[in-house]
């Protein structure tokens, strides 16, 4: 593969390999799945080890397992009613009987023979006595292309069934395989051990054995990390190249003075990160990270105050009107009592009043423009933007920062996160942000007592919710699921049905609402300023309350069905109680009684530091959550677990930095240099 032409035969369409068709391609598209280096790049989620044959009479019910029969009777095929159609027959081993049945696929009577041998790969069912398996995989015996070794299992989406992905893969594979470049170069391949880039995705995808799948693993992992790397130190040092809008340095006294009460020592460390970064040459680009409470929206006023004396605009988006608002509130009051001019602009801003607001951004008039993403309207203009401020950062993609940083001249970017991440994978998500961490609390913040409980107590928690709401206190209960299904397991409360069951049958005299993503955003905001007010006194939610507005009179924090959230965001959900001066209390349920779930929610009722939590998480869930809900606009790591990569994450770390010390521009690797150009594109342009 030449430098200049690092897509080569992979920008070739899917479309190419035989068997995918129109409607084929259609559905990988769903999956980021339109040429051959997505095709190969779609790596498996899992793998089942099907090498091993048992015989019937050593399956035991709920096992999954491949099993060598012959077929003992003729099929017979059974039309049970429309839409149902059922192929049953028996296969024996030299042990004992196995009863198959396969729903509505009658073609498959005429596919198996009395007295022809297949291996069937699938979940037993029934008792010692008796055996069976519905729609197990099949195939002739010594076929050995889905039993007899180990299968990879890809993610999936309608249309897209494993076989067919396992069929394109191979053809994918076998018509990249000549032209698949090395870009690790050859002293680092050697100094850590890693194989070359084919066998790698030769075992990824189709392993010969556990030894070349880890090593191909590894291989991948490590590319991985060391790509990211190095574009992320390639990002910085362009940002380190852009001008950016120098402030002047003045003292922060007049801004400390006016405060009603002291910034904490990690607030006032966050506060002289960003004015030493806006006093510099390049444009800031600094993350806060800290937990619900710790006050990162007065490093922003900070930051914004600071902005305004040297004659910058700010603005600050945030996710939702009801949280731009709050935002408004609590800015509003202390910027304009320094001179700092202040509007909010939001799709809900009156007509009239929006058009002033408009012609005030753009002479000058107005200092400071707090909204949501009508903030990013082509008709907002401003005079001189120097500093954006975005709340929850893994909200907004990178797309809509740089929409609203070029609104302005390279402006300074602050970016607020109230989820807690441990220092080293903050480094690698947040790899082109200064990362600034506030990590202890402002005194006299309430601490949230937790306890974690089965199903049994609901009807003792539903007295004690009543004592607290009859003390005027209101509560959040929080459920894992929206819509009622047919589907769901019964004890997996859906947001709608509880909130009616608990209405009707448990708390007739007050007043329950409930409120889940589905909803538009104006229905979801009513209900959260009904709740605000003090209106609704127990709101059954979804995670929409996970990042949310300040209810200070919410003291109680319910959670059904807890093992099914991660550490970090049963944290998230507890910092919504807890805001005034009321004593809050947070109460897992979950009758789920597997060790890591014990473990983890021992975690929570042992502390409430948001830090401590994340590395909890990190280390019996790894990365998902951290990286499932980042809009970062980074490449994805794929293969890489930070959990059990993370001695290759330094490896691969320290290899990176020596090659950009040896090669800054990487002029001397054009076939890396163009990789990493490939992966980064999308996100080059969007970071100052």
């Amino acid at each position: 593969m030449s430098a200049s032409n690092p897509a080569g035969v992979f920008s070739t369409d899917v479309r190419a390999i035989k068997g995918i068709g129109e409607a084929y391609a259609k559905a990988l598209q769903k999956l980021g799945i339109t040429n051959l280096r997505e095709l190969i790049s779609y790596f498996p989620r899992a793998y089942e080890d099907r090498r091993e044959y048992r015989r019937i009479a050593d399956l035991l019910p709920g096992e999954s397992a491949c099993v060598r029969a012959i077929v003992a009777d003729e099929p017979k095929l059974s039309h049970i009613r429309k839409g149902l159609d059922l192929v049953k027959f028996r296969a024996v081993d030299e042990s004992a009987a196995l009863d198959l049945t396969y729903f509505n696929q009658s073609y498959l009577k005429n596919t198996f023979r009395k007295g022809e041998e297949f291996v069937f790969y699938g979940k037993a069912e029934g008792d010692l006595l008796r055996r069976r398996m519905t729609n197990p995989l099949f195939e002739r015996a010594g076929e050995n292309r889905i039993t007899g070794r180990i299968m990879p299992i890809y993610p999936l989406t309608a249309g897209v069934g494993q076989s067919l992905l396992h069929k394109s893969m191979r053809q994918g594979l076998d018509a990249c395989a000549d032209e698949l470049a090395d870009f690790l170069p050859e002293d680092v391949r050697t100094e850590y051990r890693l194989c070359h880039v084919r066998y790698a995705y030769e075992n990824v995808h189709f392993p010969a054995d556990d030894e070349a799948l880890s090593v191909a693993r590894r291989r991948l992992s490590f590319e991985e990390l060391y790509l990211l790397t190095l574009g992320l130190r390639l990002l910085r040092e362009r940002r380190a190249a852009v001008a950016g809008q120098r402030c002047e340095n003045v003292p922060l006294t007049p801004f400390t003075d006016a405060l009603p009460f002291s910034l904490t020592a990690a607030q006032r460390r966050a506060v002289e990160d960003t004015v030493r970064d806006m006093c510099a040459e390049r444009p800031m680009n600094r993350l806060v990270q800290g937990d619900v409470g710790s006050g990162k929206t007065m490093v922003a006023a900070a930051a914004i105050w600071f902005a305004a004396q040297s004659a910058l605009q700010s603005a600050l988006m945030a996710p939702t009107e009801i949280l731009a608002e709050q935002h408004y509130k609590t800015l509003a009051p202390l910027l304009e009592g320094l001179g700092v001019r202040c509007a909010l602009l939001t799709a809900s801003t009156p007509a009239k009043t929006r058009r002033s607001v408009l012609e005030q951004l753009q002479s000058g008039e107005i200092t400071l423009a707090i909204g949501t993403h009508a903030l990013l309207s082509p008709d907002v203009q401003y005079r001189r933007l120097g500093l954006v401020v975005t709340d929850e950062q893994h909200r907004f993609g990178v797309d809509q920062r740089a929409a609203l940083g070029a609104k302005g001249d390279n402006p300074h970017l602050l970016v607020m996160s109230a989820t807690p991440i441990p220092r080293t994978l903050a480094l690698m998500i947040y790899g082109d942000l200064d990362v600034s961490l506030i990590d202890e609390l402002p005194p006299g913040r309430q601490k949230i007592d937790t306890f974690a409980v089965h199903s049994g107590y609901h009807a003792r928690i539903y007295a004690f919710l009543r004592k607290l709401i009859g003390e005027g206190r209101q509560a959040y209960i929080v459920c894992p699921m929206v819509a009622e299904n047919d589907e769901l397991p019964d004890e997996r409360k859906a947001v709608t049905a509880y909130a009616d069951k608990l209405q009707k049958e448990v708390f007739p005299d007050l007043v329950v609402r409930p409120i889940h993503g589905k909803m538009k955003a104006k229905e979801k905001d009513a209900i959260m300023r009904d709740f605000s007010a003090g209106s609704i006194h127990i709101l059954v939610s979804t995670t929409v309350v996970e990042v949310g507005v300040d209810v200070p009179n919410a003291a109680v924090m319910l959670i059904e069905n807890a093992e099914c959230f991660g550490l970090s965001q049963l944290h998230q959900l507890r910092g919504r109680v807890g805001r005034g001066r009321h004593k809050s209390y947070c109460i897992l349920v979950s009758d789920n009684k597997g060790e890591d779930n014990r473990q983890r929610l021992a975690v929570m009722t042992r502390t409430n530091n948001g830090f401590e939590i994340a590395e909890e998480d990190l280390k019996l869930r790894g990365p998902g959550d951290f990286f499932g809900s980042r809009q970062h606009g980074l490449p994805s790591l794929r293969v890489a677990d930070l959990t059990c990569d993370m001695e290759l994450l330094h490896e691969a770390r320290a290899a990176a930095e020596r090659l950009i010390a040896a090669d800054p521009e990487l002029d001397a690797h054009p076939a890396l240099q163009a990789r990493i150009r490939e992966l980064f594109e999308l996100n080059a342009g969007a970071m100052n």
